[in-house]
């Protein structure tokens, strides 16, 4: 056998293979040839139009909700101190004890200040009647200087003792004023209701005049009004005409929020008199009744008031606006089914509700499909099926439900103010 016929049936096999590879890459071609003409067709069938859910731009009143970060703060609160040196004689309360105003707290040894008392009472009773005395004489001399018996100097003697005791008579009374008060610096009493702290002495202990010095003269406790008690929270600037002017109208709600979701209404009683140039906010404090003491000194709480409404607003889903590189859009349906872009100013957001300004009541804007668009783009309303196996527009559906769940909304959470 020759070598050529040894290397001929290789040469046959190389070939087989080269004609198979290429029928393969015909068929290839063949199919992505009729897969792109197949969807050029489609594409031309359907107009280009983009499947999308629109909605109509609604006119209505739109209240304000404000929702800020409260801390709770006690109306009053005041440190209680001895006003002279002695020691306690009694502790008449207990720690964490409410209180009345006038209450009975302390009573230090006022054995010294009730000896003076009754020393300054008794000569106010010496100086009656030695004061008596001296009347009764003055009178007889005015019946013998009548009768020629007493010279007018001896008269005017008689009178001058009698005005030097009334006038010694004044001075011991307003001694035993004196005395009074300083016996009443032995007895320390509430000056409001409320509620005692921790008790920094007990029976026996030395006080003496602290001067406000906590470090040196801890206070012998403090009393704390909690019913009623404020909410102290901070607003926007922007905020303050509207806040101003309802104020002015009527008292304000105020909603406190706790950790537990628990709701206390109250009423708005201070609005501060500067903004805080840092932050751009104002200082606001709202009352709350508090019989149940379920708010307590230096609790966080969520306070929400709508201090204001917004007259006839154009109202959108918020998914409806647009963010572009320099400024807010939605897509504007025309009558011709093509959008295009309408720059909007976002007002207000609430529970995916937005108030814009640059578009009109009544114009229909797209809710869902918007990233497939450009302005002047062809769109056509989409479809979905319904509870019921029925079918419906999207965008109507989503039209009615969105109106009747706007109207519906009574306590929206807000999240504009928030601080």
């Amino acid at each position: 056998m020759s070598a050529h016929d040894i290397s001929h049936p290789p040469r046959r096999r190389t070939w087989l293979v080269v004609a198979v590879i290429v029928l393969i890459v015909a068929a290839s071609g063949f199919w992505w040839w009729s897969r792109a003409k197949t969807d050029d067709s489609a594409a031309k069938k359907g107009g280009g139009a983009v499947s999308v859910v629109t909605t109509t731009v609604q006119s209505r009143d739109v209240p304000v909700k404000l929702t800020a970060n409260g801390s709770v703060v006690a109306v009053q609160s005041v440190d209680l101190r001895s006003q002279v040196t002695s020691t306690v004689r009694e502790v008449h309360i207990k720690e964490g004890q409410f209180v009345k105003s006038g209450d009975l707290l302390f009573s230090l040894d006022s054995r010294a200040e009730e000896a003076n008392l009754k020393k300054a009472e008794a000569q106010v009773e010496k100086d009656r009647a030695d004061l008596a005395n001296a009347k009764r004489n003055h009178e007889r001399n005015r019946e013998l200087f009548n009768q020629k018996f007493l010279s007018q100097a001896g008269l005017d003697t008689s009178q001058n003792l009698v005005d030097t005791l009334s006038g010694q008579l004044a001075v011991d009374l307003a001694a035993i004023e004196s005395a009074k008060v300083a016996r009443a610096y032995m007895e320390i009493r509430a000056p409001f209701a409320g509620r005692t702290g921790t008790i920094g002495v007990r029976a026996g202990s030395l006080v003496q005049p602290g001067g406000g010095n906590s470090t040196t003269t801890p206070p012998l406790v403090t009393v704390t009004q909690i019913d009623p008690i404020t909410v102290s929270f901070t607003l926007p600037e922007k905020e303050l005409s509207g806040l101003q002017r309802a104020v002015a109208a009527g008292p304000v709600t105020v909603t406190a929020t706790l950790d537990n979701n628990e709701s206390i209404a109250g009423k708005i009683i201070f609005v501060d008199n500067a903004v805080d140039t840092t932050t751009g906010t104002i200082r606001v404090k709202a009352e709350f009744p508090n019989t149940n003491a379920r708010l307590w000194p230096g609790m966080y709480v969520i306070a929400t008031l709508s201090p204001r409404t917004m007259e006839k607003a154009s109202v959108v889903p918020a998914q409806a606006v647009q963010t572009g590189p320099e400024n807010r859009f939605v897509y504007v349906v025309g009558e011709d089914k093509k959008v295009s872009s309408k720059v909007v100013t976002l007002a207000y957001l609430e529970r995916g509700v937005a108030v814009v300004t640059g578009v009109e009541p009544g114009a229909r804007v797209v809710v869902e499909g918007a990233q497939n668009l450009r302005p002047g783009s062809t769109v056509v309303e989409a479809e979905r099926t319904t509870k019921g196996g029925g079918s419906e527009k999207k965008g109507e559906g989503k039209k009615d439900g969105e109106a009747k769940k706007a109207e519906g909304e009574a306590k929206p959470k807000a999240v504009e103010g928030k601080s």
